[in-house]
């Protein structure tokens, strides 16, 4: 990785680091006895930072895709669930710009197929992005249709409406270079990924303009049927899982115990490598999320300390918890005693994972990213 690139990469995610701080903070602050004006001031802060996020997450996303460092998931996706939940999505914004949204699902309501779920979700989110934002009070239809036979899906997506002027096809630099409103970039860079995902996904793209109705975008993607698989739960143990948050940034520690009383959990907190050690010797913890990088006493040191104390409290799962998860770093977690590591800025799904595997009992093979 060139320096260019990597203080690009360590800029956006410190920056979404920091956004993901003030979205935390300003969910916690509409939990408030607020007044009217103070409601909407916290949500207009909550939508702002949200796009930031976004932005954020497109122009690393793009970062990663040229740099063929973006890996696929293999999730199981229920198609008609899908456009419910793209439905769900869009339907606000749409109706707060005046624009009537129109999503439909042809096919097999039980159809599900093995995919990239999240890039498969930006491709249609682009496309309507692009669509919402130019319809001028207009229309915008998001279809997909679906035929299948015995192990493969044929998925036919298309959006229609928004205005005449057709950006599918240009380059990111000329789209950016053209956007004239507050949310230009954040389309532009939306529709970007959304044609690279199809095409990553193996799949056919293409668009025109219709006259006097916008501009439509297909494209057909080729995929493996599912089985069906059960359910995912999303809850613990019958107990609430009691955690030490360990990091030296006030709002990192704010972010953390937001996201684990999402689940329940009762949470303490420390601000550095020697309180954590000091911390799991008074009380007993099911889980250390420890940051890497603190004064006094660093995360690394930390773990290794908390190993080498007799009796179970040696034996504490610990998480690290970093904006530094590239694999070498991981492995040197990992040799240090930690359990995993989870990325910042941490999702609840990856909290969840390491709760999950903390409760159960899980030796520290497993990571999550």
């Amino acid at each position: 990785m060139s320096l260019p690139e990597f203080i690009f990469e360590r800029v956006t995610a410190d920056i979404r680091q920091q956004m993901s701080g003030i979205l935390a903070l300003t969910e916690q602050l509409a939990r408030q006895r607020l007044t009217p004006d103070a409601q909407a001031c916290a949500s207009g802060v909550a939508e702002a930072a949200a796009a930031v996020c976004r932005m954020l997450d497109a122009a690393l996303e793009l970062q990663a895709i040229r740099a063929e460092r973006l890996a696929a998931a293999t999730d199981t996706i229920s198609l008609r669930d899908l456009m419910d939940e793209i439905q769900e999505h869009w339907q606000p914004t749409a109706a707060m710009g005046g624009v009537t949204l129109l999503v439909s699902y042809d096919g097999d309501p039980e159809l599900k197929v093995t995919a990239d779920r999240r890039r498969l979700v930006q491709a249609l989110d682009g496309f309507i992005g692009e669509a919402v934002a130019s319809a001028r009070r207009g229309a915008v239809e998001a279809s997909l249709r679906a035929t299948a036979d015995e192990a493969t899906a044929r998925i036919e997506g298309q959006v229609r409406g928004g205005a005449d002027a057709d950006w599918s096809g240009r380059d990111l630099e000329s789209r950016v270079r053209t956007v004239d409103s507050r949310f230009g970039l954040e389309v532009a860079l939306g529709v970007a990924l959304a044609r690279q995902f199809v095409l990553d996904l193996g799949g056919e793209l293409a668009a025109d303009n219709q006259e006097g109705g916008g501009h439509s975008v297909r494209f057909e993607l080729n995929l493996p049927r599912a089985e069906d698989a059960p359910a995912e739960e999303r809850r613990l143990t019958a107990r609430p899982a009691h955690v030490l948050i360990v990091d030296d940034n006030a709002t990192n520690r704010m972010v953390a115990q937001a996201l684990c009383e999402m689940f329940d959990c009762t949470c303490e907190a420390a601000n550095d490598g020697i309180e954590a050690i000091d911390a799991v010797q008074a009380a007993r913890f099911d889980l250390v999320l420890m940051d890497i990088k603190m004064p006094r006493m660093d995360g690394v040191s930390a773990a290794r300390a908390i190993r080498a104390l007799p009796g179970a409290v040696g034996g504490v799962p610990i998480v690290a918890l970093t904006a530094n998860a590239d694999p070498d770093d991981a492995a040197g977690y990992l040799a240090a005693g930690m359990d995993g590591v989870v990325e910042k800025p941490m999702k609840p799904e990856h909290l969840l994972a390491v709760l999950q595997q903390a409760l159960d009992g899980a030796g520290p093979e497993w990571a999550a990213a």
